[in-house]
């Protein structure tokens, strides 16, 4: 609901706030006198397309604020959400226009894109009038709103699980497709660098290990006469000899060198178990260090031949085991290929029919409410004098989508027997605002959240169908907020809240501004608007008698 709106330097107008109240609002004043501007200016910090002139002469920049009753489960909430903006119980919306065509625009004082606010507008206002190009004159609105009328939620929302289990069936099959197609035209080298990688069959690390066994055995004669030598050294003709014979000459004389011989003998048994560990590791060293010259061909050809599969796969030798797996996954799906889409073939067509028995269930949904909204429409018709217009709600096929198969358009024939079309073709402009009138109160919904604005919706009609239209319009505004520019002294006579535009010439400047009116100041417009320039007493009692019925 539309609480505030605060306008600086706009047009004509220096600085106006204008409060709003639940219920219908209406706005009257002399033709000119600024009612068209308000609306402007609130469009303007909506981010509606409009006038591209709209500061004051004089003045550097124009600002309009507008503040908004922002319920828990308003719609607006999830905009917010989605711009990533604080959402509380009010929203506030800024914007400024600079002289030189600059917009800026703030939400809750987060600065925010023209579009951002477009989104918010949709959201939070809805503008009706006999140029309504935006709301239900526009046909790419009216199924959503004939969904809305019905209740149709539920209906839809299966409908777009199975449009999107349909899409995915559909490109899974398409891309099943795809890759069979590009599988088989290189099925041939597919199958040969199989059969290749998976005779070699390389392992992880197996290149390194290959590398390291030929280094060692292609160094390792000399490397073994060295290590032969130095066995031979600590061996028994050698170092473990020699100590040996040391040993057991100290222990023969060990008892008569009165103890001093007990630290050497015992340095020298440590030193011969130290001695046995040097020589059972060169031994080994010296084992490893044999090969058979054979080996080493065969180590030597199983290592190009890793290397050379590397290079020709482009890839590291310790990628091969991998590369031989991908290989072999294409492969076999190459050889299961007609299996796996004649699976996915069956599940698109499956998808397809659960597809079609949702939009058919949902299509069927919106032609049996198209016939309860026609009938709606029609019932109001008949009190606001078009009792013998015809209204019909089509709902034809469409091309498939997430939301069914049908195109929903609002037509009407203004007679019997005369060609029914679309609603801005057929009808003149008070026919029109009936139309629009009765096809809103038809499709309200039970709560508010949406503030309805109806620009002289009411032209071109007056006495009983006036007060038929404002009847509706106060029924409208019953379940949240209705604002309506009339000049028709019968729909302004059913306000909750009333408010005059005035212009007025101050030292050669014209000024427009708003008055809130009560008692006896509104008894005297409304009987402005009944008489004209010159208010009589006998249109004072006729203004009294609009506001007591």
């Amino acid at each position: 609901m539309l609480r505030t709106l605060d306008i600086r330097d706009m047009l004509i107008i220096d600085r106006l706030e204008l409060a709003f109240e639940p219920g219908l609002n209406v706005l009257t004043g002399e033709t000119g006198a600024g009612k068209s501007i308000l609306l402007d200016c609130l469009g303007f910090v909506l981010g509606w397309r409009g006038r591209a002139e709209l500061v004051r002469e004089g003045a550097s920049e124009g600002e309009v604020t507008a503040v908004f009753a922002l319920p828990r489960t308003h719609p607006a909430r999830a905009v917010l959400d989605e711009a990533g903006l604080e959402t509380g119980d009010e929203l506030i919306l800024r914007r400024v226009n600079r002289t030189g065509g600059q917009k800026t625009a703030w939400v809750n004082d987060r600065r925010v894109s023209g579009e951002v606010l477009r989104r918010l507008s949709e959201t939070l206002v809805e503008l009706h009038g006999q140029q309504d190009d935006r709301g239900l004159l526009d046909p790419r609105g009216h199924r959503p709103m004939l969904d809305d009328f019905a209740a149709l939620g539920s209906l839809i929302a299966a409908t777009r699980a199975a449009w999107t289990g349909r899409r995915r069936a559909a490109d899974a099959l398409e891309e099943a497709e795809e890759a069979l197609a590009a599988a088989r035209a290189e099925e041939e080298f597919l199958r040969h660098a199989v059969a290749e990688l998976e005779d070699l069959a390389p392992e992880p690390g197996e290149e390194e290990a290959l590398d390291a066994r030929r280094r060692l055995m292609q160094g390792a004669e000399r490397t073994r006469e060295d290590v032969a030598r130095a066995l031979a050294a600590l061996g028994n003709d050698g170092a473990e000899g020699a100590m040996g014979d040391a040993l057991r000459w100290l222990e023969g004389v060990a008892d008569r060198a009165e103890g001093r011989l007990e630290a050497p003998l015992a340095a020298l048994s440590r030193a011969m178990v130290e001695l046995g560990e040097a020589a059972s590791g060169v031994e080994e060293c010296l084992e490893a260090l044999a090969f058979d010259p054979l080996e080493l061909e065969s180590v030597e050809e199983r290592l190009f031949a890793i290397r050379g599969l590397a290079r020709k796969h482009q890839v590291m030798p310790d990628e091969l085991p991998e590369l031989a797996g991908t290989l072999r996954a294409r492969l076999d799906a190459l050889d299961a290929g007609s299996a796996d889409l004649a699976r996915l073939r069956a599940a698109r067509d499956e998808a397809e029919a659960a597809y079609a028995e949702a939009a058919d269930a949902l299509g069927a949904a919106r032609r049996e409410a198209a016939g309860r909204l026609d009938r709606a429409v029609e019932a109001e018709l008949a009190p606001l004098r078009m009792e013998r217009a015809a209204f019909r709600t089509e709902v034809t096929e469409a091309q498939p989508g997430p939301e069914g198969r049908d195109a929903v358009q609002f037509t009407v024939a203004t007679n019997p027997g005369a060609p029914s079309g679309p609603l801005n073709r057929i009808a003149s402009g008070g026919e029109l605002s009936r139309f629009l009138l009765a096809l809103k109160v038809s499709l309200a919904a039970p709560e508010g959240g949406v503030t309805m604005i109806f620009d002289e919706i009411d032209r071109g009609v007056g006495g009983a169908t006036a007060d038929a239209v404002g009847r509706r319009l106060k029924e409208l505004a019953s379940a949240g907020q209705v604002l309506v520019v009339t000049h028709s002294p019968q729909v302004a006579a059913l306000g909750r809240h009333h408010m005059r535009v005035e212009k007025r010439v101050e030292a050669d400047t014209t000024r427009s501004t708003v008055i809130p009116l009560s008692g006896d100041a509104r008894v005297d417009e409304l009987a402005r608007m009944l008489s004209g320039d010159r208010v009589t007493d006998e249109a004072r009692s006729a203004a009294r008698a609009l506001l007591s019925g």
